[in-house]
């Protein structure tokens, strides 16, 4: 996250409530890995902490080698399978999950050669513009970088849920500008911003629950009546 441990850390704390608060929320298992989405951002900012202490002098540099590939590993490899394979968890309709299945796919492809690579090959890191930039031989090079957000962007636009859709189109242009302004810091800068929008997910669970208890009220009245 940007300027510094303390940032990342506090971003952390704030993001996990906000992970516990929706993992409540939970009603049944395919919903699980969607409302895991804040929690999981909550560890990856709190790791990406450690990485900073590193850099500062404040934790030894093993601590910060360790910190920056799980902290690739995850934001490369795990998310463009993770987001797309929750989202199809999610759909009750037969012909969305078809529609979104591509993603996963390319997701997968995608998050595959790319965990590989960062587990390889060592990932090096530096403070750039305020962000830590990283480098790896998975770094996002043109094409996978396409991929990479077809697989975590695209696949929330075609959601049959409204605010999902919101969820994909916020992240797609976070991801956009980051890529445009801070190239090399992209993995940095764009996973501060996915986990910031985290509420979203949060959003989307309390009004599914509150959209369940209306039908369930209505039932309830027609078959008193």
């Amino acid at each position: 996250m940007c300027y510094s441990a303390t940032a990342s850390f506090v971003g952390a704390a704030v993001v996990g409530g906000i992970g516990v608060a929706t993992l409540t929320q939970v009603r049944r298992p395919r919903e699980l890995p969607f409302a895991a989405l804040p929690v999981l951002f909550a560890a990856h900012q709190a790791t990406e902490g450690v990485v900073w202490l590193s850099l500062t002098g404040s934790a030894p540099q093993t601590a910060g080698d360790i910190a920056a590939h799980v902290y690739v590993l995850y934001a490369q490899g795990v998310l463009p399978f993770l987001v797309p394979l929750a989202i199809v968890l999610l759909e009750p309709s037969a012909r969305r999950r078809i529609v979104i299945a591509p993603f996963l796919a390319v997701g997968a492809a995608a998050g595959g050669y790319l965990f590989w690579a960062n587990v390889t090959e060592p990932v090096s890191y530096q403070i750039e513009h305020h962000s830590i930039a990283y480098d790896s031989s998975g770094s996002l090079a043109t094409l996978f970088a396409v991929l990479y957000l077809a697989a975590t962007c695209g696949s929330a636009l075609f959601s049959g849920y409204q605010l999902i859709v919101v969820f994909g189109v916020v992240n797609l242009v976070g991801a956009t500008a980051s890529a445009m302004i801070l190239a090399s810091n992209f993995t940095s800068v764009w996973c501060a911003y996915a986990a910031a929008v985290s509420f979203v997910v949060l959003l989307f669970f309390r009004s599914l629950r509150r959209q369940e208890a209306g039908l369930s009220r209505r039932a309830d009245a027609g078959a008193a009546a």
